[in-house]
């Protein structure tokens, strides 16, 4: 059940999070009170089922009004996150993530980036976070005095998945509509779709600007991963389980750790932990102390 256990959690969390199954069939929003709040997931406010916002989407929503309001709960709400329990949502509740997982399990020979590229590259989240997410909608002005969530517009892959691709569907009179935008962002999703078939979670890794904002936390969020380096014997098991390249028993918890607990799963000493505010849970301490009464034994 431990195997699959994350799995499940991203189906069921997608599921929920995306329940207004009457949008579906109408191709309408849901405009309830729940819409208010953020989802602590990249999750679009467009998709048809969609319960919540996305908090990306509502930060760049806010700094893009026409009033330049300060956003204080959408970045309360994210800094919380964070500081609870950093990059665990891109492993247990990003249903993107959950897609592009999903899609790298097709029997197809796999990517590796080079290290020194990657190491580039990976700087580009922070970018997109910086100038799209932040910058652009804060300081660039139409002629009405009103600026653009340019990271909604002009670049989510999840949008279009979740919102422009049902909507189009779902709405004849919006076909006609479609202009360059719908087929830029449709072809920003058919690179993402199709390069996740070769390299684990690529857009998780360069692009989204959420899991950026959630590693700035990463080394000293309550969740955390623990290396017991009395057990550990530097087999290199964890660091070739890890699919987003982190090496768990030197960097246990790098700004590029999702969380997703396959380290913790493969270690053949049980050496890898997550621990909650600096505590080891119940259960790992368990396995320890029957560990030790068999070497006693």
């Amino acid at each position: 059940m431990g195997k699959y256990l994350r799995r499940i959690i991203q189906i069921v969390w997608g599921i929920l999070s995306n329940a207004h199954l009457t949008g579906f069939f109408r191709g309408s929003l849901y405009d309830g009170p729940l819409k208010r709040f953020c989802v602590p997931g990249m999750n679009c406010y467009s998709c048809p089922g969609a319960l919540g916002a996305c908090p990306i989407g509502a930060l760049s929503s806010v700094l893009a009004g026409r009033n330049r309001k300060f956003p204080f709960y959408v970045l309360g709400f994210l800094i919380t996150v964070g500081v609870l329990v950093g990059r665990f949502i891109c492993g247990w509740l990003c249903l993107f993530g959950l897609i592009e997982e999903l899609l790298y399990k097709i029997p197809t020979p796999k990517l590796r980036i080079p290290e020194k590229a990657d190491r580039v590259l990976r700087w580009l989240k922070y970018l997109v976070l910086a100038v799209l997410v932040v910058g652009l909608p804060l300081f660039y002005r139409d002629e009405t005095g009103t600026g653009l969530p340019f990271f909604c517009e002009f670049l989510c892959p999840v949008g279009t998945l979740e919102g422009g691709i049902p909507l189009v569907l779902l709405n004849d009179v919006l076909r006609p509509t479609l202009g360059w935008l719908f087929r830029w962002k449709f072809l920003i999703l058919v690179l993402c779709v199709l390069s996740s078939i070769f390299i684990y979670r690529p857009f998780c890794k360069y692009l989204c600007p959420l899991g950026a904002f959630y590693s700035l936390f990463q080394r000293f969020s309550l969740v955390r991963l623990r290396v017991d380096t009395e057990t550990c014997i530097g087999c290199g098991a964890c660091s070739r389980a890890c699919g987003m390249n982190v090496d768990p028993h030197r960097t246990p918890n790098s700004a590029e750790c999702i969380r997703c607990g396959e380290c913790t799963r493969v270690c053949p000493k049980n050496a890898l932990s997550f621990s909650v505010a600096g505590k080891t849970p119940a259960k790992k301490i368990r396995k320890e102390s029957d560990s030790s009464e068999d070497k006693k034994i």
